[in-house]
């Protein structure tokens, strides 16, 4: 396994159509660019990640929520100086092959959307609330789910890399400026 270099806007390469992954590269290479994004995911951290964002244009997304752990002991860590404690969390890693939403809700929800492609930005996007995903598993057996609440809103913002699409994409033309702005300032002052 190995951490791979996350691709930022205004990387192009962010906006390239994802393609298919065909019956015959369910192997171990296929294995490999799984568990590297698992890797990388968490390096950064965050909670979702498509192929494309590290610079592989295939369908595949890797997701894992991170639920808290009420039985595990909570986690010490040390930011700025200040040590914090925070609710340990669980691992359930999830991998969406070639991913189609069949169905989504008309209900929509907000979430304050972030990406590791965007570093330090975040807004409200909304989303269909739920959705049933047709998808294929490292093995590439087919399987179809019912999705919601964060998992259903995480699993659309993945897709919509897929498709060379950022979250920032939804929203209005000024506020996708100031997002753009604001992340040229962070980067000038790093």
């Amino acid at each position: 396994m190995a951490i791979r270099e996350i691709l930022e806007v205004p990387d192009p390469r962010l906006k390239t159509v994802s393609e298919p992954v065909e019956d015959n590269e369910f192997d171990d290479e296929l294995r490999t660019l799984v568990a590297d994004m698992f890797e990388t995911m968490y390096d950064a951290p965050g909670i979702g990640l498509a192929a494309i964002q590290v610079g592989v244009p295939k369908r595949v997304l890797v997701i894992d929520l991170q639920p808290e752990d009420p039985d595990a002991e909570p986690v010490e860590c040390d930011h700025d100086g200040h040590t914090h404690t925070h609710p340990a969390t669980k691992k359930e890693p999830r991998i969406f092959i070639n991913p189609v939403i069949l169905d989504p809700a008309e209900d929509v929800s907000t979430y304050n959307e972030g990406c590791l492609s965007v570093p330090e930005i975040y807004a409200d996007v909304d989303r269909p609330a739920t959705c049933t995903v047709r998808y294929r598993d490292l093995d590439g057996k087919e399987h179809e789910e019912q999705l919601e609440g964060l998992l259903a809103t995480c699993l659309q913002h993945e897709m919509d890399h897929l498709e060379g699409i950022l979250f920032i994409d939804h929203l209005s033309r000024l506020k996708r400026q100031m997002a753009l702005k604001k992340l040229k300032k962070l980067r000038q002052a790093a």
